[in-house]
């Protein structure tokens, strides 16, 4: 019987990757207030009230049926003051609905994107004592900006985010396309939500209860029930995993076993181009890599999976690069 074999995930080329890219494609909101960590711990996945600022916080903001409408990383900038992070396309109508749960609270909230520069390095452009840290979500200030720690692509190669005040010119370093940081974020395995794919997942269909971006000991928030019981009565039937293909990927694709050709067992979430020197061999020849969502128990079925069709996109599933958490 041919199953799905999960592979090793590429070396990559750190040299040929390393640099700073800017990011248009994501947004920011700005929480302040005296309620605004209050208000946000009530209204998102993850505890924002302990939340310091040497930490950034992974969350996703739910619909009442535990859905994501947003994955967001939170920075506290002072104590009245909190930014999260989140695709640009999602960013007008999170702030919306966030706003119709402010009631009495005294927070506001606004789009801050035009305020802040925002940069991803990749590789040696990563400063030393952040890649030393070994810490996803770590944050060093300086006195420009502030440096936050993502998890590494495949495993290997540092990454993380430059925020500072606008105007801001661009980091030291050489400077690489959007495409490239896509590429390395679909290759660390943790998906940033984007309008395509709003409100097909709940966390745990995402990994996000394995890489911080859920807190199960904290208070309700919307959807809190239904991802609490996916998680401790054992019905998680759907994962994100890294997968390539030689053909076009993209997100809000359908994922076929070749045994249910008409009926998907999972989504592509989030897809880029390969770079071409990116890989440390050049046997590497996959053009596109994405990270889809998907039935686990597909991975069992003969015939393989597809992208788009039961006769499209030949995927090819790879190892994370982080550990999935059996219990809480």
């Amino acid at each position: 019987m041919t199953v799905t074999t999960l592979r090793p995930l590429p070396a990559v080329d750190v040299n040929a990757v390393s640099g700073a890219c800017p990011l248009p494609h994501l947004g920011l909101i700005r929480a302040q207030g005296a309620d605004a960590a209050q208000f946000l711990h009530n209204q998102l996945s993850q505890d924002f009230l302990n939340l310091d600022a040497q930490h950034a916080h992974l969350a996703a903001f739910c619909n009442a049926k535990g859905r994501m409408q947003a994955s967001l990383l939170g920075v506290k900038l002072q104590d009245d003051e909190l930014l999260l992070i989140l695709s640009r396309d999602l960013l007008e109508r999170t702030l919306k609905r966030l706003r119709m749960f402010v009631l009495r609270a005294k927070v506001q909230l606004s789009d801050a994107t035009a305020d802040y520069a925002l940069w991803g390095l990749l590789g040696h452009a990563v400063p030393q004592s952040l890649a030393d840290a070994a810490e996803p979500g770590r944050v060093f200030h300086t006195e420009a900006g502030r440096f936050i720690s993502l998890y590494p692509a495949a495993g290997q190669v540092a990454q993380a985010l430059y925020l500072a005040p606008a105007p801001c010119s661009a980091p030291p370093q050489p400077e690489h396309s959007p495409a490239l940081w896509q590429w390395a974020q679909v290759l660390s395995g943790i998906a940033t939500l984007s309008a395509p794919v709003f409100e097909q997942f709940v966390p745990q269909m995402l990994n996000y209860e394995s890489v911080g971006g859920v807190n199960f000991k904290k208070g309700c928030y919307p959807g809190q029930e239904i991802i609490a019981r996916s998680q401790f009565r054992g019905s998680i039937k759907r994962r994100a995993f890294i997968a390539s293909s030689n053909q076009a990927l993209e997100a809000g694709q359908d994922v076929f076993s070749a045994q249910r050709p008409d009926q998907p067992v999972g989504v592509v979430v989030q897809a880029a181009p390969a770079p071409a020197p990116a890989f440390a061999q050049a046997s590497e020849q996959a053009q596109y890599f994405a990270i889809v969502s998907m039935q686990i128990n597909a991975l069992d079925e003969e015939g393989g999976l597809f992208a788009g069709a039961v006769n499209g996109a030949v995927l090819d599933i790879y190892e994370l690069p982080y550990s999935l958490l059996e219990d809480i």
